[in-house]
């Protein structure tokens, strides 16, 4: 089993680099690099490229929407050129409030999008000349829609890797079934390891009858917050720390009825309390709504607890399939955080 952790630059882009060395000498397998409404995420990567020497990075994630599929595949070639091999890609469709609130494109067809998008990326690593007939992206562009200049072109440079690893972010049954037959991993948000495969068993074995032998085993992501302690009150202070993210999805992550994060709360067994967890925060009631989401549901997503608890967790998520557990360790500094990712590799193996 992988670690790994989701890259926080808050106090600096520069101090976090610095954390992510000392992170690689202590034997973390991954970083992944998140943009939402941040700074992109490809300035960052590049510039860890050049600081790391065995890390794999990842991008966490590249939204659909706002980069050609061909520019998404160059990015993606390039980033795996310059830290020689070790970059993942990884992709997904981001929400409505992003797509269309920050970046003014209409939010559509995503799983199409997806699905084609991994095409194209693939055939610009194997430099084909690329042609691609699709629902949402004809490239060349026809002549009816341009100037009618446009040809087939094939990627300049040799790609240190014809097949990067593309790993989607999805979480409903039809785009976890797509993820499962046509990506090398898969990162869904949430993970609970105990009631996973109630949600998305079928989903994903049915993924899988259709993958492809050459895309190997599905690498299979969670993201809990880690908390390793024997002290009840830093156990507790920790569980406290996840609720407010817990929150912002179920809660305030689109309107009531198209909310991903709640709907899967719900799925795990949570059914009442992500719906109040959603009453109470559409309604301006915040405090209330953290306050509302349920001590076991931390528990089972995260791995906070004890050094046995928290073994005894990973267990739980080896045996529910995980391959990588992309943890987000809960200190107040670099130090702590390397502490927790030391230990949790230590945990691992």
């Amino acid at each position: 089993m992988r670690i790994g952790m989701f890259l926080s630059y808050a106090g600096g882009f520069r101090e976090a680099a610095d954390e992510v060395v000392d992170l690689e000498r202590a034997g973390v397998d991954l970083v992944v690099v998140p943009e939402v409404y941040t700074f992109d995420a490809v300035s960052q990567l590049g510039f860890l490229a050049a600081r790391t020497t065995t890390m794999t990075l990842m991008s966490g994630i590249l939204q659909l929407y706002t980069r050609t599929p061909s520019l998404t595949a160059m990015t993606a070639a390039g980033l795996d050129f310059v830290s020689d091999g070790r970059f993942e890609l990884g992709i997904g469709a981001s929400g409505p409030q992003v797509i269309e609130g920050f970046h003014g494109v209409p939010y559509d067809a995503p799983l199409q999008r997806t699905r084609e998008i991994v095409d194209i990326c693939r055939s610009v690593w194997r430099r084909e000349r690329l042609v691609h007939d699709g629902r949402r992206y004809r490239i060349p562009l026809p002549a009816d829609q341009g100037t009618g200049l446009g040809k087939p072109l094939k990627l300049i440079n040799e790609p240190v890797r014809e097949r990067i690893p593309i790993t989607i972010a999805s979480l409903g049954p039809k785009s976890v079934e797509q993820t499962a037959e046509i990506a090398e991993g898969w990162l869904p948000m949430f993970f609970h390891p105990e009631r996973a495969e109630q949600v998305w068993g079928v989903a994903l074995a049915a993924g899988r009858a259709r993958r492809a032998p050459e895309l190997g085993e599905l690498d299979v992501f969670a993201s809990p917050a880690l908390a390793i302690s024997d002290r009840p009150e830093l156990v507790e202070a920790a569980l406290a720390a996840v609720k407010p993210n817990l929150a912002l999805y179920v809660g305030g992550m689109g309107a009531r009825g198209k909310n991903f994060y709640n709907d899967l709360i719900a799925g795990y067994g949570f059914a009442a309390e992500a719906e109040r967890i959603q009453d109470l925060y559409l309604d301006g009631r915040r405090e209330e709504a953290v306050a509302a989401v349920p001590d076991d549901l931390v528990r089972a997503i995260s791995l906070i607890g004890s050094p046995s608890e928290v073994a005894g967790r990973v267990e739980e998520f080896a045996r529910a399939g995980v391959t990588t557990l992309n943890a987000t360790p809960l200190g107040r500094d670099a130090g702590e955080r390397l502490a927790l990712m030391s230990g949790l590799r230590r945990i691992v193996g």
